[in-house]
């Protein structure tokens, strides 16, 4: 897929940089990795996975989870900028939710980190709002006609994100392995866990 090469591309470019960088002496190796670590770890996707795991794991947990995203997110130690305002979104048997930001790359960074390139370019905020299910396609999630498919816009005032249905067979799992399933992708709609 298209967004695939484009990312392996910027990750070749990020690395080049990050070499010379380091060669010449103007960044630390170590400060480097200290931030990666953080975005990945930290305030990354797995943020994320852990409340979505929380929310299939206790029915209590999803309820707020679904009418106060921030705040439930805020019980797990998840808050701050660009996660002030999250709404959580719930995938269905009838319903598929896909996020997008319109204007630019609104994007709930203390439960899923950095937006991915993809999130940011035109083609996707132009296309996932005019033909989803194709977009969707494209990022090999192909779903039964009868599911009906919510583009949520999100913006300065209001992020989203998507708790996605809990795959069949995982009922016995822990939230550990539940939150290993989860992936950032799934959290936007782009995929299914």
């Amino acid at each position: 897929m298209a967004h695939d090469h484009e990312e392996r591309g910027i990750a070749l470019r990020v690395k080049a940089l990050e070499q010379i960088l380091t060669e010449k002496g103007l960044v630390n190796a170590r400060a480097i990795d200290e931030f990666v670590d953080i975005y990945e770890n930290r305030i990354g996707p797995r943020n994320g996975a852990r409340v979505v795991a929380r929310a299939w794991t206790d029915p209590n947990y999803r309820k707020r989870l679904l009418e106060n995203g921030a705040a439930a997110a805020a019980e797990l130690g998840y808050s701050g900028v660009q996660g002030e305002h999250l709404v959580v979104v719930e995938n269905t048997e009838e319903r598929h939710n896909l996020v997008v930001c319109t204007l630019c790359s609104c994007y709930p960074w203390p439960v899923l980190g950095l937006p991915p390139v993809w999130y940011k370019s035109p083609p996707y905020r132009a296309r996932a709002v005019r033909e989803p299910r194709k977009v969707l396609e494209e990022f090999g999630v192909e779903l039964p006609a009868h599911v009906k498919i919510r583009v949520w816009d999100s913006n300065a005032d209001m992020r989203y994100m998507v708790l996605p249905q809990q795959p069949e067979g995982t009922a016995g799992f822990s939230e550990e392995q539940l939150a290993a399933l989860v992936t950032r992708d799934g959290m936007i709609g782009t995929a299914l866990v």
